[in-house]
C-alpha cells in the first residue's frame, strides 16, 4: 500500500484534497478509521475508505450502502488515500482527478469480524467489517470478485441482518459541518483555498469565477457535439482490449437471436478438482434479454415472452451498453431481508402488489453481431461488467462469491438462502446442456413438479384440499405427494378455476395407486381416488420440501406457485 498512484494523479497547487503529509495514528491508539465520502464528480458515487497500514484503502460504491440483508453493490478498488483525507469537504476543481463535490457522508470507526489483520483479509479478498458510524451502525462484507492489472471489481454485501435505511434528508446530510450536497457547492471554500485567489481582491475573485464557468460551458458544447457524432454508431471497438489474445472481430458473426438456456447439474458436494467459482442461486426465472439496438425481448427458458409480465425489468435491459446483445439471467422478488423469493414473485404477480424487482445476470451470449458463447466464462463475463448500466436499481451483475464452496455453504444456510452455483472458469457457454461443468449446490430443498389431480376441500376449506404432484421417468409420469399447505384463499380459488378448465376423468400417475410392504401408498386407495379430481399434467409448480422419504415421497412439502416457463415433460427427480 502507498501513496504514489494518489499523488502522481493530482495537482495540489490546484486542488486541496490533502497532500497525505498527515501521519498515521499508532496503531494501539484506538479502533480504525473508517469514512464515507459523497462524490459527485462524473457521476454521483460513494467514497467507501478503511484506515490500514497508514493509509485509507478505498472503493468506489456506484449505489452506496446496502442495506437489506444480502444485497450486494458492487464496489470498485480505487487508489489509497492518506489518512487526514478523512476529514476533507468541499470541492475539486474541473479538470482535476475526481473533479465535483465531497462531502463527509458517514465516519467513525470499524473492526473487523472475526478479529484480524485488514491488509491481510484485503489480499485475501474478503473482508467482514463492523462499522460503528453515526449513519452506519451495522456489519458489512466486502467480497472480491474479480482482479486484473487494472481496477479490482468487488461486491459491498450486508451481512448479520437487514437495517431501515437512513431518510433521504439523512442521505444528503453532512456529518462533520450538517450541509447539503448544493450547501457545499456553493460555499467552495475548499476550491477556493485551492485555486489562491486572493478573496479580498473581488476583481480576481469575479476573474476565477467567469473562468471556470466558461470551461464548464466550454466542455458541456464539446461533450454535446461529440455525442451527437457518436449516439447509436457504438461498435466492436468498445471491446476491444478486454479480450486478452482475442478479437471480437474474430468471433463468429450472429444477431441477438433466443438460446436455450445452460444448465447447472445438481450435486450433493463441491468437486475437488477443478478450477471452480462460485455464484448465488437465486429462486425466481430464468430469463434472456435479448437487445437489438432500441427493441428488447425479455424471454423464459421455454421461450415465453415476459416483457408483459415484467414491464420495469423489460424497460431497464434497453440501458445495456451495447446496440445488440443477448444476455442471460434471472429475474427476482426481494423479500425484506434481501433474499429472492420465487413465493414473492408468484404472489406479487397474483395479488398486484408490488415487489421489489431485480434482474440478476451473469452471461453474456451475443454482443454487436457476434457470438460469445465459444469464449471461456471469465471472458464472457468480464465483457459483461462492461455492459451492466452502472445506475441502475434493477439490473444487476452476478459476480462471484469465492472458490472455496465449503467456507460459503455455512454462510449461505445461515442466512437462509438458496446456494451456490459453481461454474468452471474456462467452460464454454453449452446451450440448452446440463454438462457438468457447471453445478448446483442446493441448501434449501425445492424444484418444479407437474400437478397431476387435486384432492376435494375439508373442513373450512374452499375450492380443494391438496395438490396431487409427480415427476417423469422414463416418459412415466410418477406420484411424490399431496401439497396441502401454502396457499390462501385468493390463491386457491385462482388454481381451482385454471385446473377445472384441464380436468379428465383418469389418474396420470402411472404409478397409482400402488402398495408398499401391504399397505396403500399415502393411504390414497381405489376408492379414495375415486373421490379426487384428476387434471392433465400441463401445470407446473414450485414446491419446497424437507426431504425426500426412502419410498421417493415428499415429507413436509409446500407450495410456493406455479413455474409458467418449464415444460411439464422437462420435470423429473433432481438428484
Amino acid at each position: 500500500m502507498g501513496l504514489g498512484e494518489y499523488e502522481r494523479k493530482r495537482d495540489f497547487k490546484k486542488t486541496a484534497e490533502p497532500a497525505g503529509a498527515g501521519k498515521a495514528r499508532g496503531r494501539k491508539a484506538r479502533a480504525n478509521r473508517f469514512v464515507i465520502q459523497k462524490h459527485d464528480a462524473t457521476r454521483l458515487h460513494y467514497d467507501f475508505r478503511l484506515e490500514m497500514d497508514g493509509v485509507l484503502k478505498s472503493w468506489a460504491v456506484p449505489k452506496g450502502l446496502p442495506w437489506a440483508q444480502a444485497e450486494r453493490h458492487l464496489a470498485v478498488e480505487v487508489e489509497d488515500h492518506p489518512i487526514d483525507y478523512a476529514d476533507f469537504e468541499g470541492i475539486i476543481p474541473e479538470g482535476q482527478y475526481g473533479g465535483g463535490t465531497v462531502m463527509v457522508w458517514d465516519r467513525g470507526t470499524y473492526e473487523l469480524t472475526p478479529p484480524g489483520d485488514p491488509v491481510e483479509a484485503v489480499r485475501k479478498g474478503k473482508l467482514h467489517v463492523v462499522l460503528h458510524g453515526e449513519k452506519a451502525k451495522s456489519e458489512w462484507a466486502l467480497i472480491r470478485i474479480r482482479s486484473d492489472q487494472g481496477k479490482n471489481q468487488w461486491l459491498l454485501m450486508k451481512t448479520a441482518g437487514g437495517v431501515k435505511p437512513i431518510s433521504k434528508k439523512r442521505d444528503d446530510q453532512s456529518v462533520k459541518t450538517g450541509r447539503t450536497m448544493k450547501q457545499i457547492a456553493a460555499a467552495r471554500d475548499a476550491e477556493w483555498q485551492s485555486h489562491r485567489v486572493d478573496e479580498k481582491d473581488s476583481f480576481k475573485a469575479r476573474i476565477a469565477k467567469v473562468a471556470r464557468k466558461a470551461s464548464l460551458k466550454k466542455k458541456d458544447e464539446s461533450k454535446i457535439r461529440r455525442e451527437g457524432r457518436t449516439r447509436g454508431k457504438r461498435s466492436e471497438k468498445r471491446f476491444e482490449g478486454q479480450l486478452g489474445d482475442v478479437s471480437l472481430l474474430n468471433l463468429p458473426k450472429a444477431r441477438p437471436h433466443f438460446v436455450e438456456p445452460m444448465k447447472p447439474k445438481l450435486v450433493d458436494h463441491p468437486p475437488t478438482t477443478g478450477d471452480w467459482v462460485y455464484e448465488l442461486k437465486f429462486d425466481g426465472i430464468r430469463a434472456l434479454a435479448i437487445k437489438n439496438r432500441r427493441a428488447v425481448q425479455l424471454i423464459s427458458r421455454n421461450e415465453k415472452k415476459l416483457n408483459d409480465r415484467f414491464p420495469e425489468v423489460a424497460r431497464a435491459t434497453a440501458d445495456f451498453e451495447a446496440d445488440e446483445c443477448v444476455v442471460d439471467g434471472e429475474v427476482v422478488a426481494m423479500d425484506e431481508e434481501g433474499r429472492s423469493s420465487f413465493q414473492l414473485l408468484q404472489r406479487s404477480e397474483l395479488d398486484g402488489k408490488d415487489a421489489p424487482l431485480a434482474f440478476y445476470v451473469f452471461d453474456l451470449l451475443q454482443l454487436n453481431g457476434r457470438s460469445l458463447i465459444s469464449l471461456p466464462l471469465t471472458l464472457r463475463k468480464e465483457l459483461l461488467t462492461r455492459l451492466v448500466p452502472p445506475s441502475g436499481d434493477i439490473v444487476r451483475f452476478s459476480g462471484a462469491l469465492g472458490t472455496e464452496a465449503e467456507t460459503l455453504l455455512p454462510e449461505i444456510k445461515r442466512r437462509g438462502l438458496e446456494g451456490l452455483i459453481g461454474k468452471q472458469r474456462d467452460s464454454v457457454y453449452e446451450p440448452g446442456r446440463r454438462s457438468g461443468v457447471w453445478i448446483k449446490l442446493k441448501c434449501v430443498n425445492e424444484q418444479e413438479f407437474v400437478i397431476g389431480g387435486y384432492t376435494p376441500p375439508a373442513g373450512a376449506r374452499k375450492h380443494f384440499g391438496a395438490l396431487l404432484v409427480g415427476y417423469y421417468d422414463k416418459g412415466r409420469l410418477l406420484f411424490a405427494g399431496k401439497v396441502g399447505t401454502g396457499f390462501d384463499s385468493k390463491l386457491l380459488s385462482t388454481l381451482h378455476k385454471q385446473m377445472r378448465a384441464d380436468e379428465r376423468s383418469t389418474c396420470p400417475f402411472a404409478d397409482l395407486p400402488s402398495k408398499q410392504n401391504g399397505e396403500w401408498v399415502q393411504g390414497i386407495t381405489p376408492g379414495e381416488m375415486r373421490k379426487y379430481s384428476w387434471v392433465n399434467p400441463k401445470f407446473v409448480c414450485q414446491v419446497k420440501f424437507a426431504e425426500w422419504t426412502r419410498d421417493r415421497k415428499l415429507r413436509q412439502p409446500v407450495f410456493l406457485g406455479l413455474r409458467h416457463d418449464k415444460n411439464s415433460r422437462e420435470v423429473v427427480r433432481e438428484k
